[in-house]
């Protein structure tokens, strides 16, 4: 008897989560295009509403030595660092002559008659202190002291007087300044620089994404999608707008950002669609496949980007938090535009953005550099570290500083109106340390003090209610109303003009060194400034740190291996010194400065730089988890290195090179900004994208995965099973 078996049927392979959803969306392509625009209309409507909620946050340091100064000095003595400076210049004479002291108190007096103006002094009614007038009599100073945050005084309360107080008369003319007035005048400009930009911007995207898909639909339709990432961004933004102050300037970098990640999450989608089709897939299956493969590349690449810059929500300043916030916007809506809704698009219109050409060029160029580098990889891997060291080089200079009127162009009235201030006047009344006793002072102990305060290297007098005081020498009378309290005492160190520009910081830490005899609080604009500076540099390790933690797992799930996403870090960390050495160059040495139009002052404030490289960390990350992506893919496949560096560089560098081009031009085109803050985020942003999409990714890359071989997947046993357990894999 013969029994016959038959063996099991075999289960075909689970379909991967993303190939699911690549499914869904091509049955559902219309009603996810119908909500799609439905709403963006909504988002649309919400993101115009964002501009004006936006705050026009302040460098300040909570809590820090200026803070409780400031909070002194306006709880126990009503008064505090001037706010406004306006600049009363004699059209004939001088400032000393009968008509133009009379019209200098009456404006005096009508400033501080305006609402929301604390007090107001100026020469004239101080007793006509040499502090307060230039050198040459033609110049006098009226300085005013506004409270409350920077939306109420930049946003409401300058904007009624200024205009008032500058018309001047046929004695006088009048210019407006101060640390206020310079930030109020700074936001306008940055969003003249936006629109310029942008204009710049489209139409050479355009022309880009044409030349490189060659069909006019499969250009316009990742500038659609980067258009529906800026909206998407500027209304997701209004949710931390519901507890939180989002400085303005982080506009900006939504809508460049926004713009560039968008087309290049664009980019990556259309290029696996058109090269799943040349494979031989009909139109939705390799919309399907387009959604699993590319789909879970910009998820990775997004989570990497987002993480990069959700670190900065752990910054104590809402400057810094503000671009937290518009970075995790700008990926939210880059994720869902790419993912979601482009993959219905090109379900039902997939046709028109195929080549018109069955064969597309295969990316021999990148094939052929791949293998000549892995050929010699020493010889090209050390060829070009040693290029990234010496680009590099400048930061190794890197200084520190403080902002002030120079980040304006020479036209700001602002500017103009300092750099008189600095040329023609001895001392920098308006930019005056206080000194706070911290409780109660001993009268007889101030004139020893003023005058060993007097005699510290850039101060140019110092003010008490003992006397004035210069080089140790009393040299005028005391203002006890002005300067005695109840319980206390203040004292004003006015500093040397010089000094202002050249280092002010360093004033600060001198006067805080000198001894004292009761216990003091210093504060003032320089003061503030330090502080903050100090209070950014104290929590940098922590910032670095974390953005190298952080992106470091995220690669070691991707890739299950530890080496890869060790060589990930050195080369984004030596692309972005190459960054910050072109800032460092350019922008603190001045170089270019002719060309770029811009003023360097010998310093970087380290906000930006900081900002920059969070940025610019989770870019390189974009492009690297781009690559890799390709490469393990192809090394899952076949298990050979060697060819998978080589396919995943012919197959994604073409695709890198167009998206970093763009990028950068998303960035570059900021080159015309007139506020140097502007430019230079978008100078560095796109030295940095240009130098990761070309030399770290095309030669650096191949060259270190050669000479590792089959040590780039290695990872002890207990990792290798943590990451079998939680790996994020399909």
């Amino acid at each position: 008897m013969i029994v016959r078996t038959h063996a099991p049927p075999v289960a075909a392979p689970p379909v991967p989560p993303l190939r699911r959803l690549g499914y869904l969306l091509v049955r559902r392509r219309r009603l996810v295009m119908i909500l799609a625009l439905l709403g963006t209309v909504v988002m649309g409507t919400l993101a115009a509403g964002t501009v004006s909620g936006l705050s026009l946050a302040r460098y300040d340091a909570p809590g820090s030595e200026s803070d409780q100064a400031q909070n002194e000095l306006a709880e126990r003595f009503g008064t505090g660092s001037a706010d406004l400076v306006l600049l009363v210049t004699a059209r004939g004479g001088n400032v000393d002559d009968p008509a133009v002291a009379a019209a200098g108190r009456e404006l005096t007096s009508r400033l501080a008659a305006f609402d929301g103006v604390a007090e107001a002094a100026s020469y004239w009614s101080r007793g006509t202190p040499a502090t307060l007038r230039s050198e040459n009599r033609a110049h006098a100073l009226v300085l005013a002291r506004i409270p409350g945050d920077a939306n109420l005084v930049r946003g409401q309360i300058l904007p009624r007087i200024i205009p008032e107080v500058t018309r001047g008369d046929d004695t006088i003319t009048v210019q407006a300044g101060g640390g206020e007035e310079v930030y109020r005048q700074t936001v306008p400009l940055a969003r003249q620089d936006f629109v310029r930009a942008e204009m710049v911007i489209f139409p050479l995207v355009f022309i880009l994404l044409w030349i490189f898909l060659r069909r006019l639909v499969a250009a316009v339709v990742p500038i659609v999608l980067g258009i529906f990432v800026m909206v998407v961004s500027l209304a997701l933004i209004r949710l931390p707008l519901l507890y939180s102050d989002v400085s303005t300037f982080a506009l900006n970098l939504t809508l460049a950002l926004g713009l560039g990640l968008g087309i290049d999450y664009a980019l990556f989608i259309v290029s696996r669609f058109r090269e799943e089709v040349r494979l031989g897939h009909d139109r939705h299956e390799a919309v399907a496949r387009s959604v699993e493969k590319a789909g879970r590349m910009v998820i990775f690449s997004g989570v990497t980007v987002a993480a990069s810059l959700a670190v900065l929500l752990l910054m104590p300043f809402d400057f810094f938090r503000s671009f937290g916030y518009a970075g995790i916007a700008v990926v939210i809506g880059g994720v869902v535009g790419a993912v979601i809704v482009l993959p219905a698009v090109l379900a039902a219109i997939g046709d028109r953005v195929l080549p018109r050409r069955t064969k597309e060029e295969n990316g021999t160029f990148w094939r052929g550099l791949a293998t000549r580098v892995m050929r010699k990889p020493l010889i090209f891997g050390g060829v070009a570290t040693v290029v990234l060291l010496l680009l590099s080089s400048p930061f190794l200079g890197l200084n520190f500083g403080v902002a002030d009127d120079r980040i304006l162009p020479t036209s700001a009235p602002a500017r103009q109106t300092s750099e008189v201030i600095r040329a023609e006047f001895p001392a920098e009344e308006s930019d005056a340390l206080q000194v706070v006793s911290a409780g109660a002072a001993d009268a007889a102990e101030v004139p020893g003090y003023a005058a060993a305060l007097s005699r510290l290297p850039g101060v140019a007098q110092v003010d008490s209610a003992a006397g004035s005081y210069a080089e140790g020498q009393r040299v005028g009378d005391g203002d006890p109303g002005r300067f005695q309290g109840d319980d206390g005492t203040w004292l004003s160190v006015v500093p040397a003009a010089e000094l202002m520009e050249r280092d002010p910081v360093g004033l600060v830490r001198d006067v805080r060194a000198q001894a004292a005899p009761f216990e003091v609080l210093v504060g003032g604009y320089p003061a503030e400034l330090g502080d903050y500076r100090q209070a950014v540099v104290d929590r940098l390790p922590l910032l670095l740190g974390l953005i190298l933690v952080v992106t470091f797992v995220i690669l070691f799930l991707m890739t299950g291996s530890l080496l890869i996403p060790l060589k990930a870090t050195v080369l984004n960390l030596l692309s972005l010194s190459v960054m910050l050495g072109a800032l460092v160059w350019i922008y603190q040495d001045g170089n270019l400065s002719g060309l770029l139009g811009f003023t360097a002052t010998g310093t970087l404030d380290p906000s930006i730089p900081i900002l920059m490289f969070c940025i610019g960390y989770g870019l390189s990350m974009d492009y690297e988890v781009f690559l890799l992506s390709r490469i393990k893919e192809e090394y899952d496949r076949t298990g050979d290195t060697v060819a998978a560096v080589t396919v995943g560089l012919q197959r994604s560098a073409p695709l890198i090179t167009a998206a970093g081009a763009i990028l950068a031009i998303s960035f570059a085109a900021y080159v015309t900004a007139g506020v140097s803050f502007v430019q230079m985020l978008g100078v560095g942003m796109a030295v940095a994208i240009l130098v990761d999409a070309t030399i770290i990714r095309a030669i650096m890359v191949p060259a270190f995965m050669r000479l590792a071989g089959r040590a780039n997947w290695w990872a002890p046993g207990p990792l290798r099973r943590l990451h079998a357990r939680i790996g994020l894999s399909e």
